[in-house]
């Protein structure tokens, strides 16, 4: 049996609403939804045949009982070793090449989702707000399936990327100021009738594609998943889209283990590290919008905030912050290696080559091309 679609929760008032409404956050806190929703267990004897995309895991996706569905061949990277397993079972790393879904970052795993539940709503327009990787696939997505399509975009945002988002036919809105600024106009223009907000934080579709991340390595690895997860986190749709797979994976009896989720930030925007540090539930405040490499995870004031905090402490994991010297170190680190990766994709694997070793084996995203925005430039 195929998990179904049900309805849209808000985890903070348990406010309910229909998820075939165009409605995009809880109407009475305006924060972001979850999605009431069960998957059934993934058959692991049987992925060998399916299809050759994320919606192979069809019994874990909410939309897959309908079918064709939007798709570009996105998922099924490769999953590479780094550092190999020393003698005394320490310090095995392997790296999970997200940078080479269809538009060159994981962003791909949750754009497909929204894309999907789009095309079935038959909106007037949508709208997506992103500093570059997030906009530029759900404009390659809305344009798969026929769907109208504008990005709100922070000026300062890499000319590459919004090169890339203007080819696939959406309209690019500039917004002067930060991320932030531009969340904000993006979030009152999907107030308008008729309109899709295809939100990467606030659509919880988007999080259950993010999961197939998960998915794949526990298929790649034989029904096993690594000791720990290394995840980027600035709005922590991967983080938390693995947290969900991990849970439905270990609840079905698929997996044994439930691996530590460590979570990395850059040092210069780091609200989340510090409110974990400090024991906090919750954000106390906004974090400074200060200039870094790792832009695509600079995030002041992440609206799911207290679920990444509570998801990496139920892992047993932690938050490791990574500095810009070290950003610049990985990506050059990375291409000697032939893995050409924008700064912000790298920013894991320069967590974990500063931490001390981990037992067991670790996995690494790498989330974004290099193409998209070049080598980091040296510091001043």
């Amino acid at each position: 049996m195929l998990a179904i679609m049900t309805a849209y929760v808000c985890p903070r008032c348990q406010v309910h609403a229909p998820a075939t409404a165009l409605t995009w956050c809880c109407p009475e806190c305006r924060g972001p939804w979850d999605l009431e929703f069960t998957s059934a267990p993934v058959p692991l004897a049987s992925l060998a045949s399916r299809v050759n995309s994320l919606w192979r895991y069809e019994e874990a996706l909410p939309l897959a009982t309908e079918i064709p569905h939007v798709t570009l061949g996105e998922g099924r990277t490769p999953l590479v070793p780094l550092v190999p397993l020393s003698s005394s079972g320490t310090g095995a790393v392997s790296a999970k090449l997200d940078f080479l879904m269809p538009t060159l970052s994981f962003k791909d795993r949750g754009a497909v989702m929204l894309a999907e539940l789009a095309r079935r709503l038959e909106p007037r327009s949508v709208i997506a707000d992103s500093s570059g990787n997030a906009g530029t696939a759900v404009a390659a997505y809305c344009a798969r399936a026929g769907l109208d399509c504008a990005v709100y975009v922070p000026d300062g945002t890499s000319p590459k990327k919004l090169e890339q988002i203007r080819a696939h036919g959406a309209r690019t809105v500039v917004v002067p100021g930060d991320r932030e600024a531009t969340a904000r106009a993006a979030r009152a223009a999907a107030d308008e009738p008729g309109v899709f907000y295809a939100s990467h934080v606030y659509n919880p579709h988007f999080l259950h594609g993010t999961k197939t991340y998960v998915y794949e390595l526990w298929e790649e690895l034989g029904g096993r998943l690594p000791d720990t997860l290394v995840l980027p986190v600035g709005n922590g749709t991967l983080l938390l889209g693995a947290a969900l797979a991990v849970e439905e994976l270990y609840g079905h009896g698929l997996v044994d283990h439930r691996p530590a989720l460590v979570a990395v930030q850059a040092e210069a925007v780091s609200p989340l590290a510090a409110a974990f540090h400090a024991g906090a539930d919750e954000l106390p405040a906004p974090a400074a919008a200060r200039p870094t490499l790792a832009e695509g995870i600079a995030i002041p004031n992440p609206p799911r905030a207290a679920q990444i905090l509570r998801a990496v402490r139920a892992s047993g994991g932690t938050f490791l912050t990574v500095t810009e010297d070290r950003i610049r170190a990985a990506q050059l680190d990375l291409a000697r290696r032939g893995l050409y990766v924008e700064p912000t994709g790298v920013a894991c694997w320069a967590a974990v080559r500063a931490a001390p070793e981990r037992p067991g084996t670790t996995v690494v995203p790498l989330c974004g091309a290099g193409a998209k925005t070049g080598l980091a430039p040296s510091a001043p």
